[in-house]
């Protein structure tokens, strides 16, 4: 009986077509734009990250509701029930990099999809925990490394649809904190009485599974002017040094290519981390330590310290119901007004006075013994909360500029990791060793005054500098000009 004849030529050519429309389905289509849009999809961009913040920062303020249960279920202290919060938010800041390296090498979308699985993952594990020490681990670390990989990447996609309205896309994507807050706080109390904090973690993590659609809105955005900017910049660079003459990267660094050798991705490494020597980003850099401390206890001890004095259980949850509330307001109507010409060259200034005057709210809360005076400090401690965070991209983007942002916010929430990791067991120690919470809030208002009082100090001695007839002129010198006005166009063509 004769085989049936087969053209395995054809057969070879249907298979690498086949191949070829797979992989170019699997790759993410980009939007080409010579500049950010400003609105169109971007603005789906905004609710995607506004969904993120609900998520991510919301569900973290609303463990603070947990601490009690945990402490009265395990038996443990104020300092190791504490650690909990603490591992959180140190690992999302921490690992924030690591978002930025997925979203920049990969894509945002899958960043952020894989971490709403691993925080949500985390937290129905948390549901089945035995121990703190089981808490830190599938809470803290779990439930943390996902969030970090969905925070700062999806920040960072409103800088690159936005730039005229960046202040205001930028507060109401943020404000999702603020507003999952408001409405998650209650109702996360209202779970814990109905079934206990294990049916409440089971309940959360079906909840942060909705990260995954979030992800699935970040839709890539390509600037055709400025990555013409970047290819000519690589070429450049390229045959003036000898040592990349042979690289075969052509495009820009963000994201990187797959035929980027070892020597090219040393460079565009470079590249992506260079504004770590900017000045004024190492000044920014260390009031954001100083800041990440002040922030973290008063999230963390606002509910057990309103217990202490009386508040009952519904009237503490509404306390952080009504910050998150007014969290909403300051981080839209500070991103409204900033966007405003007549302040948008005093960002700065108003983020310096944001800060200042969050500290000084925690200064008076020792004080504050009765619901009645503890929801003025959370309207005014929650207002200023949410203008300062809606400010921090901001004024990152300001001094770095957009094509870097998402690898700047990725070291700014990793230099809060280490203030967040110890800032709530300090405060615990200090409440064990005090038996008062006046310590802890303190300690804390005046660690924000001092992160205002660093950024503003030295602006004055920049000015100063300025003033002196001596001294280079900024308008004169292109590096300067460069970084002051948060633009790198001058400073990647001379590069």
């Amino acid at each position: 009986m004769n085989e049936p004849y087969v053209d395995w030529s054809i057969s070879r050519k249907s298979t690498k077509l086949i191949s070829h429309i797979i992989s170019t389905m699997a790759q993410p289509k980009k939007d080409e734009h010579n500049s950010p849009p400003d609105g169109g999809w971007g603005w789906m961009i905004v609710a995607g990250c506004f969904l993120v913040t609900v998520c991510t920062r919301a569900v973290t303020r609303c463990i603070s509701i947990f601490f009690v249960e945990f402490q009265t279920y395990f038996g443990e202290d104020y300092a190791r029930t504490a650690w909990i919060h603490s591992i959180v938010d140190c690992t999302t800041m921490l690992c924030a990099p690591l978002g930025s390296y997925v979203s920049n090498h990969f894509s945002c979308q899958v960043g952020i999809m894989l971490g709403g699985l691993l925080a949500s993952t985390g937290l129905i594990l948390s549901s089945f925990a035995t121990s703190l020490e089981y808490l830190y681990l599938t809470l803290g670390v779990m439930t943390g490394l996902g969030f970090a990989l969905c925070y700062s990447p999806a920040i960072a996609m409103v800088g690159k649809y936005f730039n005229e309205r960046r202040a205001l896309a930028n507060g109401i994507a943020m404000s999702g904190s603020g507003i999952g807050t408001f409405v998650l706080a209650p109702v996360v109390q209202l779970l814990i009485e109905q079934y206990s904090w294990r049916g409440a973690l089971l309940i959360m993590g079906g909840f942060v599974s909705n990260l995954c659609v979030c992800g699935a809105l970040m839709r890539p955005i390509a600037i055709k002017k400025k990555n013409r900017n970047s290819q000519e910049l690589l070429k450049e660079q390229y045959a003036s040094d000898p040592e990349l003459k042979d690289a075969n990267q052509t495009s820009a660094c963000f994201p990187l290519p797959e035929d980027c050798n070892h020597k090219s991705l040393c460079y565009c490494s470079q590249k992506e981390y260079h504004f770590l020597l900017i000045p004024d980003f190492i000044i920014l850099a260390v009031s954001f330590l100083f800041l990440a401390y002040g922030c973290s206890p008063p999230f963390v001890y606002l509910v057990p310290y309103s217990l202490s004095i009386g508040v009952s259980n519904q009237e503490a949850a509404f306390l952080m119901s009504i910050l998150g509330g007014v969290d909403i307001v300051g981080n839209i109507t500070f991103g409204w007004l900033t966007d405003r010409r007549f302040l948008k060259k005093y960002r700065l200034i108003c983020y310096l006075i944001a800060v200042g005057l969050d500290g000084l709210s925690c200064l008076f809360l020792p004080i504050l013994r009765s619901f009645a005076l503890l929801v003025p400090f959370s309207v005014t401690f929650g207002y200023f909360d949410g203008a300062y965070v809606a400010l921090i991209p901001v004024v990152a983007a300001d001094v770095v500029g957009t094509t870097y942002l998402s690898s700047a916010l990725g070291v700014i929430f990793f230099l809060h990791a280490i203030p967040y990791l110890v800032s709530p067991p300090i405060a615990g120690w200090l409440l064990d060793t005090t038996q008062s919470y006046t310590g802890v809030f303190l300690l804390s208002g005046f660690s924000m005054i001092l992160s205002s009082m660093l950024l503003c100090s030295a602006r004055l001695v920049k000015k100063l500098k300025k003033a002196q007839p001596n001294s280079i002129d900024a308008d004169s010198d292109p590096k300067q000009k460069s970084w002051t006005n948060g633009d790198l166009t001058h400073a990647e063509t001379r590069a």
